[in-house]
């Protein structure tokens, strides 16, 4: 499967971030595209090729690229000024926004990555509970800080609860702050919790696991042993929040936690993310309310006036009647007809995840957690994205992210590269 062309600007760019860039990129996507451009459900690279993407940033962009109305909000503010490091209108309009759109949301802080926000989440329950320790489950994303990164990837996972830091850099200490339990294994949750009460801060867990649902009755049985125990349960909702619902997962699984975290979709692409929580817990940032145990959140660019008006305009685009009901329908097509594809080919693959948030996965019986995946053919998916990306459709290594934007020959054009992509897969094992 022949690549699509590349023009000499592109290859110059390509070899200039080789020189100046480690791994010749930002850490990201692979570093042999370079972006041009965006509009709606698709994106040009330098050499003019183009592609129906649903990589979308990295989920960010669920209106699709450059959304007229978002576009002219953001140019309506830049002249009256980027950031001021105070208050402004649309940072206080964006979180009564937030306030109301989301259902364990009674106060707001802003930070400026999503990375910031769940460490900040995890700090103010420290603060709250006046406990060290975190629970998360293996495997689970919650950013690059030092304890996001326990467990993360392990390579060879080790026993149930102990972390093990997934990169160098991390100090050795920071391991014995995390407990590590598995996803959708609730009885094993909640022994661990139990047994921990008297240590533990909180609890973490993304509702969706990268793109692992929650078994019936696992995000439930979560809430209720934290309830019992006094712990705070915290949802990071920086892929979730404002996707799978106007009130993100929480809503669409109908439990409640104590926190949240928001980011991607919350600013409509700016930087910008959120932590949200219950006011009790939230009161910890405010030295008017605690005095000398005040928890310092401080960021040059938390809540600037053009990442929230942004924010601001996409969720009131979000809010109207039938802007769901559309996009999960455009996903349901894609994913449905992926997983018929993948069955009449009789490869041995599956379809994970919801219609706005899916992926292939080359292996066969159930993806419940991050070890039950472990043994997935990683190679066979790299070889269909390759040709996917030949055939003008764009994603990363992992998720199609289904935006608003994406239209009927978006839809098409993806199905007829599926059906190459299957092609080759077949025509590869043959050999």
């Amino acid at each position: 499967m022949t690549d699509l062309p590349r023009s000499e600007r592109e290859l110059e760019l390509v070899a200039l971030g080789r020189r100046v860039l480690p791994g010749g990129g930002f850490g990201n996507l692979a570093s042999d595209i370079v972006i041009a451009e965006g509009r709606a459900g698709r994106v040009r690279d330098v050499s003019g090729n183009e592609y129906v993407d649903f990589l979308l940033g990295s989920g960010p962009m669920f209106l699709g690229h450059a959304h007229p109305e978002v576009v002219a909000a953001v140019q309506e503010q830049i002249p009256r000024g980027v950031t001021f490091f105070a208050n402004n209108e649309h940072g206080i309009l964006l979180a009564a926004a937030i306030v109301d759109a989301v259902p364990c949301a009674e106060k707001v802080r802003f930070t400026s990555t999503g990375t910031e926000a769940d460490t900040y989440a995890m700090r103010v329950a420290r603060a709250f509970r006046k406990r060290d320790k975190v629970l998360k489950f293996e495997g689970g994303f919650h950013g690059m800080s030092e304890y996001s990164l326990q467990s993360m990837t392990p390579k060879r996972p080790g026993n149930f609860p102990q972390a093990a830091p997934d990169s160098p850099g991390i100090p050795r200490s920071v391991s014995g702050d995390m407990l590590i339990a598995p996803f959708n294994d609730a009885d094993m949750a909640a022994s661990i919790i139990r047994e921990h009460r008297d240590d533990l801060a909180a609890v973490i867990v993304e509702p969706f696991q990268r793109l692992i649902p929650p078994r019936p009755g696992f995000l439930q049985a979560l809430r209720d042993v934290t309830n019992e125990c006094g712990i705070p349960l915290i949802f990071d909702e920086i892929v979730t929040g404002f996707r799978f619902a106007h009130g993100g997962a929480q809503e669409y699984y109908g439990v409640i936690p104590d926190i949240c975290t928001l980011g991607k979709i919350v600013a409509g692409g700016f930087p910008l993310a959120v932590v949200a929580g219950r006011a009790d817990i939230m009161r910890h940032f405010d030295r008017g309310e605690v005095g000398d145990d005040v928890l310092p959140q401080i960021g040059t660019l938390s809540g600037n006036p053009v990442a929230s008006i942004a924010g601001l305009k996409t969720l009131e685009i979000l809010g109207r009647p039938g802007t769901y009901e559309k996009v999960f329908a455009t996903g349901r097509v894609l994913k449905e007809g992926l997983e018929r594809m993948v069955r009449e080919a009789g490869l041995p693959a599956q379809v994970i995840g919801e219609a706005v948030l899916f992926d292939l996965i080359f292996a066969t019986g159930d993806i419940v957690d991050y070890r039950s995946g472990l043994g997935q053919d990683f190679e066979a998916l790299r070889r269909f994205n390759r040709v996917l990306r030949s055939q003008g459709v764009l994603k990363g290594d992992s998720k199609y992210y289904v935006s608003c934007a994406h239209d009927a020959a978006d839809v098409a054009h993806t199905l007829a590269a599926y059906q190459v992509a299957i092609d080759a897969e077949c025509a590869f094992r043959r050999t």
